[in-house]
């Protein structure tokens, strides 16, 4: 077979928000076969379903029984009541893939972690003030974090199996998804759909530093594709990048062109956070009323939207935004309109009848 037909992807969380669009740059891209690993099966033609309980070592070794891919993405976790437990959770994820595959021969593991590692677990989240830019070369914080057990596995599985490694830090990720957890564009998407329809102020929700300072977003379709270059290019191994979209915005200059796309005035901002959980709390027979009225997907609120996540995202009291000089050095140059971002996640979720 040619060099260029050998690429076998597993993707560790193929049907996420970063796995699923990873799969399908691959697969576009052409010269890649694709096997994805999780609980569900991926709606996505050409991937290869292998599904396990990440959690469980037996389970993945018996999905990975006989499988040789030639590059590893991890992009899954599994959310904790405690960071200890994020981190005894979500480091055995990890190691329980990479040691399935010891011995086939890996070229190359990615792993895709976060902003996180700059600002913080959930239980300490923003408590910090880092200098911004943040830069890869920053040192650790001293809290507990998952995201460096994570790497930590992966730094050792790469020095036994003798692979290549890179490590990739999206900042708030934007693209289509449907029931993740983590997912800004299809939570907006809802809470602008529900104030619409009711009459509902569209507030930011946010605190006052994120609604002025300085920001940036990472578009998942420029994530798959930063994940695959450094997975095929010589010089980008062995490092950990900052990946986003390549433009500083602020939410106040953001804000009502997300609201023009919906048809609605954004509301004045109140000068402190309006909770979206608490605003939503009761929002689910509204929903489900637009859901049957309009023929949506029969999806429950709390598939689509993440209310908690985008509260923690936009109620940071301190700035943030990433350095990208470091994969620019290497000729990684892919920039994502930001606005764009947004509107083309939501154009997808409304052609699937996702949202109104």
């Amino acid at each position: 077979m040619v060099e260029h037909m050998s690429k076998h992807a597993l993707i560790v969380g193929a049907t996420g928000i970063t796995g699923s669009n990873l799969a399908q740059h691959l697969l576009a891209k052409g010269g890649w076969s694709v096997s994805g690993l999780s609980r569900s099966v991926s709606p996505i033609d050409g991937v290869d379903t292998l599904r396990c309980d990440l959690a469980d070592p037996d389970s993945v070794r018996g999905a990975l029984a006989g499988v040789r891919p030639s590059h590893v993405f991890i992009t899954a976790w599994s959310r904790q009541a405690t960071e200890a437990e994020n981190c005894r959770v979500n480091g055995a994820i990890v190691r329980n893939v990479l040691d399935a595959l010891a011995g086939r021969g890996i070229r190359h593991a990615a792993l895709v972690t976060g902003t996180k590692h700059y600002l913080g677990p959930f239980e300490a989240y923003a408590k910090t003030a880092p200098e911004t830019p943040f830069r890869e070369e920053q040192p650790r914080l001293p809290n507990e974090n998952f995201y460096y057990v994570q790497e930590d596995e992966v730094f050792a599985a790469a020095k036994r199996e003798q692979f290549t490694w890179s490590v990739h830090r999206p900042h708030t990720l934007i693209g289509y998804a449907v029931g993740n957890a983590m997912n800004m564009a299809a939570t907006l998407a809802v809470y602008a759909s529900i104030c619409k329809e009711t009459g509902m102020p569209f507030v930011f929700p946010g605190s006052p530093q994120q609604w002025q300072a300085a920001t940036d977003v990472t578009d998942a379709r420029l994530l798959a594709r930063h994940l695959a270059w450094a997975a095929t290019t010589p010089a980008a191994a062995d490092q950990a990048y900052n990946v986003v979209n390549g433009e500083i915005f602020r939410w106040r200059w953001l804000w009502p062109r997300l609201a023009n796309y919906f048809g609605i005035e954004a509301a004045e901002y109140p000068g402190g956070p309006d909770s979206l959980e608490a605003k939503m709390a009761d929002a689910e027979p509204v929903w489900d009323r637009l859901v049957k009225a309009r023929g949506l997907q029969p999806n429950s609120l709390s598939r689509v939207a993440s209310f908690w996540h985008t509260d923690a995202d936009l109620g940071r009291e301190v700035e943030t935004f990433n350095d990208m000089g470091r994969s620019r050095k290497l000729g990684f140059l892919d920039y994502q309109d930001t606005i764009e971002s947004f509107t083309d996640a939501f154009d997808r979720l409304r052609a699937d009848r996702v949202i109104p």
